[in-house]
């Protein structure tokens, strides 16, 4: 039994938080995390790959960093190898229709500094064709790649807007493709507010136009999904299986653009188009009826049946405690390259119930460490 099995349940969750959360690369050079992966008990100058050139914390407290400070900390990575420091406004804290020009002003020139720091190769390539006309002017004149990390305490919710805001700028892409890609391909988790999808699709234009991409931002079709988003994703919990609430369920058109193909409806039942129901296989969704959030409802009843739905069991169990130590078992949506949505109202007490169950059997823990 390893040392972190003895630890307190308060100490089981910032670890997993971290674990869940860790920096992962979501574009060249620039990395997004929690502040537990930046590293600042590590000693100047730096020595290890995962050290960074500049901390960028999101933050509700922070304002726009002006042209000014952002020159000095270019200046300062000149002059010293400690890592610089940098503070952006968090996601949710631009709130339309109040946001100004100022502020959208400052997230495109934070991008765009992000990426010529991150990518000075390219900026000399571009400045080597414009040189002549005299019409571009050099961000830094070193040629040395920065390494930045975007984080919040969480590594989950306050990077979220600037992380997708510079995730399009990067590759030149409108916002459902953002949120997709850096979800499914970038396989990175986060959480963001109806304000940043509203601040993101009014500036999404001028992103793509700015882009080093050169991608034109014209004809632009927006997936229907994308109106009946407030931003928000179902949380993977695990390859195979999503937790989420009757929100996301009624929007069958991102859970199949996110690879979700089941659905596990506990307690509140979908609401869907005849045409949307046509589109999926009458076996692919499952409502656990008469167990509301009540207190009295009793869904241990259901453990099995709704764990054979995200699963296939290969004999039935006539007792709760025989499905935990069962062997044989074939996660479907595993086997088959898709995912299951176990959702309920608000995602947080009965679907959740379903998952911890599930993560229990397949991972083989224990209920609180699940």
């Amino acid at each position: 039994m390893n040392a972190l099995s003895h630890a307190d349940t308060v100490h089981w969750e910032r670890h997993e938080m971290c674990v869940m959360s860790r920096a992962t690369e979501i574009s060249n050079n620039v990395w997004i995390g929690s502040t537990a992966d930046c590293g600042l008990d590590h000693p100047a100058p730096r020595s290890n790959q995962e050290d960074y050139d500049i901390l960028i914390e999101a933050s509700d407290m922070a304002q726009m960093p002006s042209s000014e400070a952002l020159c000095s900390v270019m200046d300062m990575l000149e002059k010293t190898e400690e890592t610089q420091m940098v503070e952006f406004p968090s996601s949710g804290s631009i709130m339309p229709p109040t946001w100004s020009q100022a502020e959208v002003d400052g997230i495109l020139e934070m991008c765009r500094w992000i990426h010529e720091l991150a990518n000075p190769d390219e900026l000399l390539d571009v400045e080597e064709k414009k040189d002549s006309d005299g019409d571009s002017q050099m961000a830094s004149s070193s040629s040395t790649p920065r390494r930045m990390l975007i984080h919040c305490t969480d590594g989950y919710t306050e990077t979220s807007l600037l992380a997708l805001a510079y995730f399009m700028y990067a590759n030149g892409l409108p916002v459902h493709d953002a949120w997709l890609q850096l979800h499914c391909e970038k396989n990175r988790n986060f959480f963001a507010y109806p304000s940043d999808v509203a601040l993101l699709l009014n500036i999404q234009s001028r992103i793509m136009h700015e882009s080093p991409t050169q991608r034109s931002p014209t004809n632009i079709r927006e997936p229907q999904w994308l109106r009946r988003m407030d931003g928000s994703l179902p949380s993977r919990v695990l390859p195979y299986m999503y937790l989420g609430n009757l929100g996301h369920a009624n929007n069958p058109e991102l859970l199949q653009a996110m690879g979700i193909r089941r659905i596990l409806s506990v307690g509140e039942a979908v609401s869907w188009s005849k045409e949307e129901k046509e589109k999926w296989n009458k076996d692919d969704i499952l409502l656990i009826d008469r167990v509301q959030d009540n207190g009295v409802d009793p869904l241990t009843e259901e453990f099995s049946r709704c764990l054979e739905f995200i699963g296939i069991l290969e004999r039935p169990f006539s007792r709760v405690e025989e499905i935990f130590f069962a062997d044989g078992w074939i996660e479907k949506g595993k086997k088959d390259g898709v995912a299951t949505l176990v959702h309920c109202r608000v995602g947080v007490s009965r679907s959740a119930t379903i998952c911890i169950a599930e993560v229990m059997r397949s991972q083989g823990l224990s209920f609180p460490r699940a």
